[in-house]
């Protein structure tokens, strides 16, 4: 189950620190190179709500693995037109959109998933998604890392990466994960719809809560890992594999927490609501610095650490918060509205940065900043542990 969110990962994060290669074998500009990023992440987002419904019918499996192939071919299309073709882009950019087809009825699917397995202990629950968002997490860390040592061999050579670790993803997925069988025929589309809808009314307080934490948190990793990857090459004069490896100090510390936090949380929802308050004061204060110690490298990497501790700490919460806390005819439909809006964040990053990072670079950090306190007020108010446990 790990190995789908880290391929996904690898599948967009490590695209970033080959952007200004890319800008320059391909001749675009700046905020044409975030598309590339962006695509994969929009496709994904009007999908994910789809392949949740159809996994909550079908099965988890029977959704997860044909979309996996999905991003083996999307890898494949944007691959192959890199190195064949004088104008690449347009078909780079399909072969995105595929992948983020294909990431649409993978990742999203891990979280209901969990929550099937392990439906009857909290605790493990917790323990099994602290693992896969550490999964997660650890393919950002490798990323910047794999996709620099891709590139120094051939620039293209990382969208090919992406397909033949989809490859041996969909033979994990098939060889190794055995998903509950239904005993209970699903529930007709109208019935579910209904049910989704009571869902949302009984629950919508705190579940919408939750989804603006998830696309805050994204928006905000994207867009400094965006704005990172730019400033390291331009500013601090740092490329290649040196640059992979300096763009996963702060990956690497949001890794090592969130791999911890999902180990200590054990489905308890009052130390899940202590740790989301305590992050996004920790969050709104620190990204209010990014931009002020953008030409000091040691202390904008202090800085973007501070912000990886806060967000690493905050991911697994959202995940065991969501996944434990719905029903199992609901869970694959609720859990990907929650994907969906994280997917908006990635998309929403790096566009965003590439139009303010040159004449508005501490303005947007500090509309981050107020942002998040904005979240924390809505966070005191909507999640209140008695409500969720009723």
């Amino acid at each position: 189950m790990a190995s789908i969110p880290l391929v996904m990962t690898l599948g967009n994060s490590m695209l970033i620190p080959v952007l200004p290669i890319l800008e320059r074998k391909v001749g675009i500009s700046s905020f044409q190179s975030s598309m590339i990023i962006t695509s994969y992440s929009v496709a994904a987002i009007f999908l994910i709500p789809i392949a949740g419904y159809l996994s909550d019918r079908l099965g988890r499996k029977k959704v997860i693995l044909p979309s996996l192939v999905l991003a083996l071919i999307g890898g494949l299309i944007a691959g192959f037109a890199s190195w064949k073709m004088e104008d690449p882009y347009t078909w780079i950019i399909i072969g995105r959109i595929l992948q983020g087809i294909g990431a649409s009825g993978a990742m999203p699917i891990i979280l209901p998933l969990v929550g099937d397995l392990y439906k009857d202990d909290a605790e493990k629950t917790s323990s099994c998604l602290g693992t896969i968002e550490t999964s997660n997490t650890f393919g950002k860390v490798l990323s910047p890392i794999l996709g620099s040592v891709f590139a120094a061999f051939l620039w293209f050579l990382p969208f090919f990466a992406i397909s033949i670790f989809s490859l041996i993803s969909i033979a994990l997925v098939f060889f190794f994960i055995k998903a509950p069988k239904e005993k209970e025929k699903p529930k007709k589309f109208k019935e579910f719809l209904n049910n989704t809808k009571k869902t949302l009314k009984k629950e919508g307080k705190w579940l919408f809560t939750v989804f603006l934490l998830g696309f805050f948190t994204m928006l905000v990793l994207f867009s400094v890992l965006f704005f990172l990857s730019d400033n390291l090459e331009k500013v601090q004069d740092i490329k290649g594999i040196k640059k992979g490896f300096v763009l996963a100090i702060p990956l690497f510390i949001l890794c090592i927490v969130a791999f911890v936090t999902g180990r200590k949380i054990k489905g308890n929802l009052p130390t899940m609501r202590k740790i989301i308050i305590i992050c996004l004061i920790l969050l709104s204060i620190s990204v209010v610095f990014v931009g002020f110690v953008s030409k000091q490298l040691i202390l904008l990497l202090i800085v973007t650490s501070i912000l990886g501790v806060a967000m690493g700490a905050l991911m697994p919460v959202l995940d065991a918060i969501i996944t434990e806390n719905i029903k199992k005819e609901e869970r694959g439909t609720i859990t990907s509205f929650y994907s969906a809006a994280r997917f908006a964040g990635v998309a929403a990053g790096p566009p965003i940065m590439s139009l303010i990072m040159k004449d508005y670079l501490n303005i947007g950090y500090i509309t981050a900043g107020v942002l998040g306190l904005v979240l924390l007020f809505i966070v005191i108010k909507f999640i209140k542990v008695e409500e969720i446990e009723n």
